[in-house]
This record gives structure tokens, C-alpha cells and sequence, in this order.
């Protein structure tokens, strides 16, 4: 491979990765508000490359994809969390984005209710308990703007 061929496959891979950034970054702030962006803000100074794969790789790329619109996205993502039941605060940013983006709050405990069967009650009662301070906090805030 030439230099030239080199260079402009380069320039094409930066290119597409700034492409990638900016989608996920729109995407980002579609889904969270600004909840994205501090969690970014502080993974920044340790871990800046990380930061800016969460935004490309989930954002940029799989969120961005046309087959599934934002809610069922949101509910796929909260059901694989809960899931997991040991990601509490990732779950609690998706719960918001959740709600953000058009699910109620009755969809999402009925999502943790029929997770229960696949991981189990432990799972789902830390999914429940987590809503419950989403929706605790959202309460606030309404209240007070």
C-alpha cells in the first residue's frame, strides 16, 4: 500500500469515525438530555477513549439503526439491565431515558414484572426499587419547576 492510499484511508477512517461521534452524540441527547452528557463529563478525565466509545459504538451505531424506534430500544435495554441485576446505576439512566422517550411508567414496571420470570425475583425487585427512586426523583422535580 502506497503513502497517498494510506493517507486517504486515514483521513476516510476519521471522517467516518467524526460521522459516528456526532450521530451518537445527537442520539445521546435525544434519548437522555443532559444525564448523557455528565456522565461523559466525568468519565472524560480518566478514561477519554472510553468516552468517546460509549458515544460512536451504542449511540452512533446502534441506537441510530432505523429498525426499532427509540421506546422499544429503551425497553430492551431496561429489561437486559435489570437483568444483569447489578447495574443499578446504568438501569436508573435508562429508566430515564425511558421515560424520555415516551414509555410510562406502567410499561416499565410491567417490563420488570415479566423479567421476573426469565432472571428471577431478586433481579426484579432491585429493578422495581430502582423506578421507584426514578420516579421519586422525576416527582421532585416536577414539583418544584
Amino acid at each position: 500500500m502506497n503513502h497517498a492510499h494510506a493517507k486517504a484511508q486515514e483521513q476516510a477512517q476519521d471522517k467516518a469515525r467524526g460521522d459516528r461521534y456526532a450521530r451518537g452524540w445527537e442520539k445521546l441527547k435525544e434519548i437522555d438530555g443532559t444525564a448523557g452528557e455528565k456522565v461523559i463529563a466525568s468519565l472524560a478525565p480518566v478514561a477519554p477513549e472510553f468516552a468517546r466509545l460509549l458515544i460512536e459504538f451504542p449511540f452512533g451505531d446502534v441506537y441510530s439503526r432505523p429498525q426499532l424506534d427509540l421506546r422499544a430500544r429503551e425497553i430492551a435495554t431496561i429489561a437486559a439491565l435489570a437483568a444483569l441485576g447489578n447495574a443499578q446505576p446504568q438501569l436508573k439512566v435508562h429508566i430515564e431515558a425511558a421515560l424520555n422517550v415516551g414509555c410510562t411508567r406502567d410499561e416499565i414496571v410491567e417490563v420488570f414484572m415479566q423479567m421476573a420470570v426469565y432472571a428471577g425475583f431478586p433481579a426484579a425487585l432491585n429493578a422495581l426499587f430502582a423506578a421507584r427512586e426514578v420516579f421519586a426523583q422525576r416527582d421532585e422535580e416536577e414539583a418544584a419547576a
